[in-house]
């Protein structure tokens, strides 16, 4: 299938040698069709590769566990426990979108539990996050989990991920929305798609990543995109 390398790799601030090492990731796990599908609207990066700049934690308390080091955005220092979930979200609303990342969840799960996950569609609520998730981690590998709602809301699909997922070491994720159809996609492989029956639940919400309470743990992403549909 032909991938759309200019969507992915347009814009994202990062040096050379980590646009050569995403392109040999893409390739190495292959794309999905309906996830690489021509976009309607204009692809652009939510990160410029240096700094936070259009971003903010959910807890202000806890800008200093989030940083920029090598072009990529980091939590935790694969050291330490991490003590409490903490949130990185976007200063801006998404609806109707296509969202592309790649990222790296590494640690200890002697120590603790070692999770992570991309909120979207999410809304701040009483110093919360409220809202969908994408979920990261060992047993929850491309479930969809809403976050301070109402729990799991469906479960990955592993029978295909589960050869080609690189548990401690770099993978793609995609999380395509457009009306109240959710599709996940690790490494191009289909893990969920969902429809949202509850027509009180909001379709437009900022996106965040997210580090989860536990073990010693470090996560990472880059090259994150977006393109309105």
């Amino acid at each position: 299938m032909k991938c759309n390398w200019h969507d992915v790799l347009a814009g994202s601030g990062v040096s050379k040698r980590f646009l050569v090492l995403s392109v040999f990731l893409w390739i190495q796990m292959g794309c999905s069709a309906p996830a690489f599908a021509q976009l309607a609207g204009k692809t652009e990066s939510l990160f410029d590769g240096r700094t936070l700049t259009g971003w903010k934690t959910v807890d202000p308390s806890h800008e200093k566990l989030w940083f920029v080091k090598d072009s990529v955005i980091r939590s935790g220092d694969g050291l330490k426990k991490i003590p409490e979930n903490t949130y990185l979200h976007t200063l801006k609303d998404y609806g109707n979108f296509e969202f592309r990342c790649l990222f790296r969840l590494s640690g200890d799960p002697a120590t603790g539990m070692i999770n992570s996950g991309i909120q979207y569609r999410s809304i701040l609520e009483g110093g919360k996050i409220v809202g969908y998730q994408a979920d990261i981690g060992n047993g929850y590998w491309g479930d969809i989990y809403d976050e301070h709602r109402r729990g799991k809301l469906a479960g990955g699909d592993l029978s295909v991920l589960k050869r080609i997922l690189k548990e401690d070491g770099w993978n793609s994720y995609i999380i395509r929305c457009k009306g109240n159809r959710h599709e996940l996609y690790i490494n191009g492989v289909k893990t969920c798609d969902y429809t949202e029956q509850d027509s009180r639940i909001p379709q437009k919400g900022v996106i965040a990543v997210q580090i989860h309470s536990g073990g010693v743990a470090q996560v990472e992403f880059r090259d994150l995109t977006i393109s309105e549909l």
